[in-house]
């Protein structure tokens, strides 16, 4: 049977290192069911070792988490990579980590990178610099991230950094990913040009929540289950799935 569930698919925890020390993972669940969210994903900078907190720490409330990471390609774009099983997303996170820079986090610059348990107690402190680019262009990315069973969605297309207009200019023809996401701000035929770049394309409205107030209710799935697969057919509007964007 069909059912509508609103979700924020781009959420960040302490371990982005430009979010706040309020997103930890009881205090992300229980702002998504005040917002009546029933499906968020953790998209952390280049990692995912926070998602399955969010996981456990979503047990028995309703709301589903899918494990997921916020990709820095070589071109500085910003991908969305979500998965709905978190053996997938780990080996995705091990095949980033080796095409990561061995660089060093300077806290005082890019703030702490927080690893936490489902109560959001600290367990260590990731030391590695997770924001950089990832030396795995574009195309690559989006292509392993399908064989792993993966949706790919370019991050924050209307934004004027790290994303994939801004950075590439346009969408190549032969890109193969399976939505765009866009801002709370953007509004619909504001700007022409922009609007014919995202023309045919599903588009998604998340928070890129990096405190809490951030977190949107503005998209709704309908489908069977929350997995990749029913969002899938819900982004293609195929076999009565759908997906509708509250614009306002």
């Amino acid at each position: 049977m069909l059912r509508a569930l609103t979700a924020d698919l781009h959420v960040h925890t302490v371990l982005s290192p430009c979010a706040e020390v309020e997103m930890t993972p009881p205090l992300i669940v229980r702002r998504s069911l005040q917002l009546g969210l029933g499906l968020i994903a953790v998209t952390d900078h280049n990692a995912s070792w926070n998602a399955e907190a969010v996981m456990q720490a979503a047990l028995g409330s309703g709301l589903c988490v899918l494990p997921g990471m916020e990709l820095q390609t070589r071109e500085e774009v910003h991908l969305l990579c979500l998965f709905d099983s978190l053996d997938r997303c780990c080996q995705w996170q091990t095949e980033v980590w080796s095409l990561l820079p061995d660089l060093v986090n300077r806290e005082e610059v890019f703030g702490p990178q927080f690893v936490v348990d489902a109560t959001g107690d600290w367990i260590r402190t990731e030391p590695r610099l997770l924001a950089a680019s990832v030396d795995i262009p574009l195309e690559a990315a989006t292509g392993r991230v399908h064989q792993l069973g993966g949706l790919a969605i370019p991050s924050h297309v209307d934004r004027p950094s790290f994303s994939l207009l801004a950075n590439l200019g346009f969408v190549p023809d032969d890109l193969e990913v399976d939505a765009m996401e866009v801002t709370s701000r953007f509004v619909p035929g504001a700007d022409p040009v922009l609007g014919e770049a995202l023309q045919g394309w599903p588009l998604l409205v998340n928070g890129d929540a990096h405190r809490l107030a951030d977190l949107q209710a503005r998209t709704t799935f309908i489908i069977e289950e929350p997995v990749v697969p029913e969002l899938l057919l819900a982004l293609k509007g195929e076999r009565g799935r759908q997906v509708a964007v509250t614009w306002s």
